[in-house]
């Protein structure tokens, strides 16, 4: 009896450990089951997947032989196996600072913002109406910084503190006056790792950046901008109010880089006179991470509105007169300005600047400065305590920074301090620093005096007695007086609130978003698990190498099966975003020709039909944009790229392409068209927006290109998070290796051969676990089962919707690739109906609209991912066919031109329950066109938003509470 029970607990253990063939991720991972997939191929015409593939992919670019990858794991195995790596972290108490500090994260925001999927699984927002939750948290976290840092305007945020200054030098240089004016001065007292981005910034566009001390700096009209640190790295306030206006009298443009909890004690920037304010928020509820994501700021005078990088959230008004969120300007201006753009940002951090407006509206304005106080009142604590042992401390103010003198002592303290599992900041110069910050109770005072042998005292009567902040520093003006930050302190309102905002958007929760080229697939439970584990979240981005040996172990694996999946040589997962992986593509190709003495070729070749990212990307890296036409077919014009190529060949540096093309074909000559470049002496850039369609199957190494960033929020199952976090790492070719970003805090030096693209030295490295556990769970046969069913559901939808709906490209065999594109143009001849009309009416039946005019105007682009089973497909092809039905009502009379449900979608809930129904059409067919919606039903909060009057009418702050009424 005992034999039989033994042997079914191995069984089941088995089981569990993955040999029942039905617990594999794939299977959950992958939507349609094999009967379904059986069912669309013969709607296709074919009797295989295998079949489909050999006719969308080019035999030419295919694999030979499988990805050579680690056998797949499954969800129960990879989180046991995760968790031993992650126990080779150490999680020590970091006091370094440099931007970065332990917080708190609110245990509301945690469960209910950053470990829920109804938030992070949301799609960037440029559908106003179904994202008025995550607009309304943004316009918070634009108004708390609008009012922290005492400037007029701010965006929804940047990618990190480094990246938010570079962008202000970049915008200093566009706005300036003189033309002649090169020079950026950057204070020595700047964190490290900021002055690493900035340099890195500014070598491909001629500027000079002058490192050095403020406090002797003489201005002349050579400098176009300034940029200080506030406080400064090593904890000392300044009062920069009179080289501010010394700036100023020579037309140059003064930032200021500013710690944002601060600034609830401290003289805001604005008061300072300040052009400029940015920095982090991440000591506002953000985990260190390991250096990331964090949610950059970037503030502004309103006079500079148009030239500021990355998104704005606006107030409009929508269809029944009533307030609505949307974005606004620049944001939609980026791929029409193209390489005159005035940034490459795409991405912001949109999950993070949530948490963070959050973390405010949750504490208030006195919560916030109580948590500021007590930080500044501790610091107080230790440095008198350290003064009165005789300690030299270097800077007699302070927020919650101060530097010791340690001489001769140095390497006892940080030893002494190892052994109590501290982490503080060494100086090269015998000095020590220590930056305190929310966690810190008493006793880790008295840990760090223990340290530093300070003998033990009345501690409580120290805090009690403690100094506070020199009137002349003291902020008296008032900030975040709007009420959402005065109603929510209990956590019953605060988790009314949050789940308010969730049920006014639309995410992967409620239905499929099928966006062509921003593959918004399945983000596994199993995946997002382990980014709030201590040993991965509490971790300092500069803490000690020994410290951090299962950050490293995940990083070599992912960089190895990284380089396995592209084909390529090498990896940097650094870049944070897609636009920051592009630009440190262009870099890493712009030093390869200088380390040929060939700095000379400085031509970018693009095809008209490449992300808007693409040309403002190259401008930035110092290419002149050089266009190239695509045929009838949505493919690269070879005879155009040929002549250009020719015409450029002396100064050719590289070409930009997307594969399979942003038209959604694997083009058949894309051997072809690298070879003529390379002919030509330049490199090849692949846009890897597209990777969904490749892996497993080709590789950019084996097309041809030299380079590649990878979206590892779009193939690789980072969520999107509402328009951030994006992770962008780049693979290169054996040559371009030596030429991949370093980091000034890792490589000991800052500059164009290695500088850094990004604040943190591994990017946003705790979301990278994401993927590391995606390529994990899938193995070789799962990633390449999700791009060949991927491009079976892209083909599925296109076959249902082609008789109603033109798809405008198709391959040679008449097959897509990943996503399609369908051509709505025709209907404004014949019905008045624009594919807005048509994405609108999508929200009255529950779905998120395709992208809309891209890369075609008046088209929808369409990817559907693997993720999406046969029967939410067959319920989105029913909802554009039902539409197309209405689209032909309106052609024969039997809907009016002007009042019909397309016209006048979305309808809200308040429009169809009002008493008042003056439209040609019955309230049912408005609301319920389709039969499953009676079941459940998605309500947008407005009605549809009225873009130009928020651009007229431009409000980027809360409204006083009665316009919500």
């Amino acid at each position: 009896m005992s034999s039989i029970l033994q042997n079914q607990t191995e069984t089941n253990q088995e089981r569990r450990m993955g040999a029942d063939p039905l617990d594999t991720f794939p299977r959950r991972h992958i939507g349609p089951d094999r009967g379904q997939a059986g069912e669309m191929l013969k709607e296709l015409g074919l009797n295989s997947l295998e079949e489909l593939i050999e006719k969308a992919v080019p035999a030419g670019i295919r694999l030979t032989k499988p990805l050579d990858l680690p056998p797949a794991s499954t969800e129960y195995k990879i989180l046991q196996d995760l968790k031993r790596i992650a126990s080779k972290n150490e999680v020590y108490r970091s006091y370094i600072g440099a931007g970065y500090n332990a917080c708190i994260t609110p245990a509301v925001i945690q469960r209910n913002i950053l470990e829920n999927p109804g938030w992070y699984t949301a799609y960037t927002p440029y559908q106003a109406e179904i994202s008025q939750g995550r607009l309304e948290a943004l316009l918070n976290f634009q108004t708390m910084i609008i009012d922290l840092t005492g400037l007029e305007i701010s965006n929804a945020s940047l990618l990190d503190e480094g990246t938010a200054a570079a962008e202000a030098m970049f915008l200093a240089f566009s706005v300036r006056k003189n033309e002649t004016a090169k020079k950026f001065f950057v204070s020595e007292l700047c964190h490290p790792q900021t002055i690493d981005v900035v340099v890195t910034r500014a070598n491909p566009l001629g500027i000079e950046v002058q490192i050095g001390d403020h406090t002797t700096l003489e201005l002349n009209e050579d400098f176009f901008g300034i940029l200080l640190q506030y406080p400064a790295t090593d904890g000392r306030i300044f009062d920069y109010t009179s080289l501010i206006q010394k700036a100023h009298n020579v037309g140059a443009v003064s930032t200021v880089a500013a710690d944002l909890l601060s600034l609830t004690l401290l003289k805001s920037p604005g008061e300072m006179g300040a052009d400029i304010a940015v920095g982090s928020s991440q000591r506002f509820g953000l985990p260190l991470g390991f250096g990331g994501p964090h949610a950059g700021y970037f503030a502004t005078k309103d006079e500079f509105k148009r030239s500021m990088p990355g998104r704005l959230i606006g107030v409009s008004k929508d269809s029944q007169g009533n307030p609505g969120l949307r974005l606004s300007l620049q944001t939609r201006e980026q791929h029409i300005r193209r390489d005159k753009a005035t940034s490459n940002i795409c991405t912001a951090q949109v999950l993070l600047a949530v948490i963070s407006s959050m973390y405010a509206v949750y504490h208030g304005p006195e919560g916030l400065r109580n948590i500021a106080f007590r930080i500044h009142k501790m610091t107080g604590v230790l440095s008198r305590l350290l003064k009165s042992a005789g300690y030299e401390i270097l800077n007699d103010s302070y927020f919650d920074t101060i530097t010791i003198r340690t001489g001769d002592k140095t390497a006892s303290i940080l030893e002494k301090a190892h052994a109590q599992r501290i982490n503080l900041r060494e100086y090269k110069d015998g000095k020590i620093g220590v930056a305190l910050d929310e966690t810190v109770i008493l006793s880790d005072i008295s840990d760090l005096c223990g340290i530093f042998g300070v003998k033990e005292t009345d501690l409580n009567e120290l805090f009690a007695n403690s100094a506070t902040l020199p009137d002349s520093f003291k902020r008296t003006s008032a900030y975040l007086t709007h009420p959402v930050f005065q109603t929510h302190h209990t956590e019953t309102k605060m988790l009314r609130y949050i789940r308010k905002l969730e049920s006014r958007d639309l995410s992967l929760t409620t239905s499929m978003i099928p966006l062509g080229s921003c593959t918004m697939k399945l983000n596994a439970t199993t995946e997002m698990y382990p980014v709030t584990w201590p040993e991965f979240g509490a971790i300092h981005p500069f803490a000690p190498a020994n410290q951090t040996e299962g950050y490293r172990i995940v990083f070599e694996q992912l960089e190895k099966w990284l380089c396995e999946i592209t084909g390529f040589a090498g990896v940097s997962l650094q870049p944070n975003a897609g636009s920051q992986g592009e630009y440190a593509g262009l870099l890493a190709i712009r030093r390869y020709h200088e380390s040929r003495n060939e700095s000379h070729r400085n031509v970018c070749l693009i095809p008209i039909s490449a992300h808007g990212t693409n040309p403002a990307s190259a401008a930035m890296a110092g290419f002149k944009v050089v266009v190239v036409s695509c045929d009838s077919n949505g493919n690269v014009d070879l005879e155009d790229l040929k002549t250009k190529a020719e015409e450029h060949k002396n100064d050719l540096a590289a070409l930009m392409v997307t594969y399979p093309s942003t038209h959604g074909v694997f083009e058949e000559s894309i051997k072809e068209i690298c070879a003529i470049v390379h002919s030509r002496g330049g490199q090849v850039y692949m846009d890897g927006a597209n990777m969904n369609a490749q892996v497993g199957l080709t590789s950019p190494g084996a097309i041809g290109a030299d380079v590649c960033h990878l979206n590892l929020h779009k193939t690789f199952c980072i969520p999107h998070g509402g328009g951030g976090p994006g992770v962008g790492p780049i693979g290169v070719a054996k040559h371009l290796v030596p030429f991949l970003p370093g980091h000034v805090l890792v490589d000991n030096k800052t500059g164009n051969e290695h500088g850094a693209v990004s604040a943190a030295p591994w990017g946003s490295a705790s979301i990278v676990l994401i993927s590391w556990i995606y390529i994990a769970l899938m193995g070789t046969e799962g990633l390449t089962d999700a791009t060949k069913y991927s491009i079976l559901n892209a083909n599925y939808i296109a076959k249902r919707l082609e008789k109603s709906y033109p798809i405008l490209y198709k391959g040679k065999n008449g097959f897509v690739a990943h996503e399609c594109i369908l051509d709505v143009r025709p209907f404004k001849k014949t019905a008045g109906i624009e594919v807005e009309d048509v994405a609108k009416r999508l929200i009255d039946y529950g779905f998120h609209a395709p992208t809309m005019s891209f890369p075609v105007p008046g088209t929808l682009m369409i990817e559907p991912t693997e993720s999406e089973s046969k029967e939410e497909l067959d319920r989105f092809c029913e909802a554009m066919l039902l539409i197309h039905g209405e689209i032909l009502d309106v052609e024969n009379g039997k809907l009016d031109k002007t009042d019909n449900p397309l016209k006048n979608s979305p309808h809200t809930a308040a429009m169809i329950s009002s008493d008042r129904w003056d439209h040609l059409y019955p309230r049912e067919r408005a609301a319920y066109p389709a039969n499953w919606l009676k079941e459940h039903k998605f309500w947008p909060y407005v009605g549809r938003v009225d873009n130009v009057y928020g651009d007229r009418n431009l409000v980027c702050s809360c409204l006083p509470i009665e316009s919500y009424q």
